[in-house]
């Protein structure tokens, strides 16, 4: 393959240290491979003097067979490796570190479960939060901030704090170590042995790092220490895909690189391969918005090209219909349906999607895992009311509803397995203000029993005051208001088609099998379908035809999005999705969102492309009454 100048000119760089700005779809790994072999054919390299640093084994392991194909199958010793296994090499040597020194996952997350118990704090969540945590702490490590500096943003900062010293100390106990503290041992240990940091610069005095972008502090400081100081560091990224801030990347880093190195060459890929004109065009006028990046000018290579669609519709199932009949029709035309990805800002936004396309039976493959809104413990508080009302008179149904809102009824009320409402004003005898509470449950109940699932579930939120203890959990929790809203939200709109309870569970239970299947399907080998990814899931990727759907502003941007960095973020977040399409991309934003206006994302009005407004088609439309196989006959 003809290589374009300015690839030539990165592969053929010499000595000295140099930083690669590839754009989307512009051959950095291409770039990456060939410059290797020049080092070895044509400066006359060892090729076990030379490091490439990737940020996961799968990148790794494609970087190495690529390289293993140009080079005609000969196993040359080049060490190609993520940071994690270059960081245990070092450690090994030094240490005698084995494999079984690395807690596995498993043991985290029971160190993790543990830590979480002792320090008293009962999230509603208990995985959530765990995986929140697990983020914190490793952002912690990678960023030199002791938990004291750090504001949480998952839990009370006390209980951090005490979480972060109890997974230390059992790990401690336990001889083992995870990948954040490998990367600090590493550091510690070149910094305070020079001798051994000698031995390491001199096995590679050639370093190459892919995606560099995504590197944090401490992986930084290790790399300019191995690099030094020959500093024949060169470097390939893309400051413009910088989205992983919240597991510690810090595109600062890419930006101050000529700082730390001045007689840095800097290489800009300014040729997209993958995309057509449109999308090169419509993506280059979204990200040079941002202030802080490096400037380019990216032109495609493809002299055809497909127009950019952007739609406005009335709500989200109009939305997801639009999406469906367009991907129905790109299969027509011969587009595979793998060839094809709807890509959401987070997962459960999916929800929807997957629900329309396991009604009409299309295939698609989850590319993360969707939870089963029906299992938030937010849905299972509304079912358990409306099951109460239904009937039943469980003991722990009672205790699950009965303080949510707050009625101050103890759990001494319910002694008994089958809860009496008699038996229960007995125990409330002599408090009339808390008898006055039962009867109005009680008559609270008797009216949801008459009432659709829609209606129910908003008679439980406005008027039992479900809405108003959400407020005060999250404000006491200093949570989310608005996520827990959300939730609530969509677990109404998804009761509005259904005539009576027994339908709605009985889809409920449908779904949650169907969703199941479809995760299993998800990690067979030869899985076909539409990709359902989130935009940060997909970097890397790259499909024929690609969906941006809910492009609204407090989606993407996200509405925690506040300071310009965050927002910032957010844009090359979309930045990437928009440039995962190779030929087709369908943008669209809705103007009401579970009743409620919603405004198109300020990041579509910066693409520069015309939004076509489609009009409502709700009107007649079949899929408000109840699917025909829910409706009792």
């Amino acid at each position: 393959m003809a290589l374009s100048e300015a690839q030539y000119e990165a592969v053929h760089h010499g000595k000295g240290p140099a930083m690669v700005l590839a754009g989307p779809g512009s051959g950095k790994t291409l770039v990456i491979t060939h410059r290797v072999r020049n080092l070895i054919e044509g400066y006359r390299v060892k090729p076990d003097q030379i490091l490439v640093i990737t940020f996961t084994r799968a990148a790794a392991e494609e970087m190495k067979q690529r390289f293993a194909r140009l080079m005609c199958g000969q196993n040359l010793p080049v060490r190609f490796g993520t940071f994690h296994s270059v960081f245990f090499l070092i450690l090994r040597y030094a240490y005698r570190y084995t494999a079984a020194s690395i807690a596995r996952p498993e043991q985290r997350r029971a160190v993790l479960r543990e830590a979480l118990r002792r320090s008293g704090w009962q999230p509603d969540d208990e995985q959530e939060a765990l995986s929140g945590i697990a983020a914190e702490i490793s952002e912690l490590k990678g960023d030199f901030v002791q938990p004291e500096n750090y504001y949480s943003k998952t839990c009370p900062n006390e209980v951090l704090q005490s979480i972060y010293r109890q997974y230390n100390e059992e790990l401690r106990q336990a001889g083992l170590i995870d990948f954040d503290d490998m990367m600090g041992m590493c550091y510690e240990l070149l910094k305070s042995r020079k001798d051994i940091l000698q031995a390491w610069q001199r096995r590679w005095p050639y370093i190459l790092v892919d995606e560099f972008q995504d590197i944090n502090r401490l992986q930084y400081e290790i790399v300019k220490m191995l690099a030094a100081p020959e500093g024949n560091l060169f470097i390939v990224g893309d400051d413009d895909q910088s989205i992983y801030r919240f597991r510690g990347a810090r595109p600062e880093i890419m930006l101050g690189f000529p700082d730390d190195f001045p007689d840095a060459r800097i290489i800009r890929l300014d040729i997209n391969y993958r995309s057509v004109p449109s999308v090169v065009n419509a993506s280059g006028m979204l990200i040079a918005q941002n202030d802080h990046r490096y400037r380019k000018k990216i032109r495609a290579s493809a002299k055809k090209d497909c127009p950019v669609v952007a739609e406005s519709y009335q709500n989200l199932l109009d939305e997801n219909d639009a999406v469906i009949r367009r991907i129905q029709e790109y299969h027509r035309r011969g587009v595979p349906y793998e060839e094809m990805a709807v890509l959401y800002r987070t997962n459960r936004a999916a929800r929807g999607m997957a629900e329309q396309m396991i009604r009409v039976n299309l295939p698609f493959v989850m590319g993360d895992l969707i939870p089963n809104i029906y299992e938030h413990w937010i849905a299972q508080d509304i079912l358990t009311y409306m099951l109460i009302a239904a009937g039943s008179r469980r003991r722990g149904d009672f205790l699950r509803i009965i303080n949510r809102p707050v009625r101050y009824v103890p759990r001494s009320a319910f002694p008994h397995e089958e809860v009496s409402f008699a038996e229960l004003r007995k125990e409330m005898a002599g408090r009339d203000w808390m008898e006055d509470r039962i009867d109005r449950l009680e008559f609270d109940l008797r009216l949801i029993a008459r009432m659709r699932p829609w209606a129910a579930v908003n008679y439980i939120r406005n008027t039992i005051g479900y809405d108003e203890f959400l407020k005060d959990y999250a404000g006491k929790r200093r949570i989310s208001e608005e996520d827990l809203v959300s939730v609530l939200d969509e677990v109404q709109e998804s009761a509005r088609p259904f005539a009576t309870l027994d339908e709605w569970m009985a889809y409920m239970k449908t779904y949650a099998e169907k969703l199941a299947r479809q995760q299993e399907a998800g990690g067979a080998e030869g899985r076909s379908g539409v990709q359902i990814l989130t935009m940060h899931s997909s970097k890397g990727l790259e499909f024929r035809a690609v969906f941006l759907p809910d492009v609204n502003e407090g989606v993407i941007p996200s509405a925690k999005a506040v300071l310009d960095a965050d927002i910032e973020e957010e844009r090359r977040l979309f930045y990437v999705a928009m440039t995962r399409a190779k030929t087709a991309l369908c943008i669209s934003c809705v103007r009401e969102r579970f009743n409620r206006p919603m405004a198109p994302s300020r990041f579509l009005h910066e693409t520069g492309l015309p939004v076509h407004e489609i009009p409502d088609q709700s009107t007649g439309r079949r899929e408000k009454q109840p699917p025909k196989r829910w409706r009792k006959t």
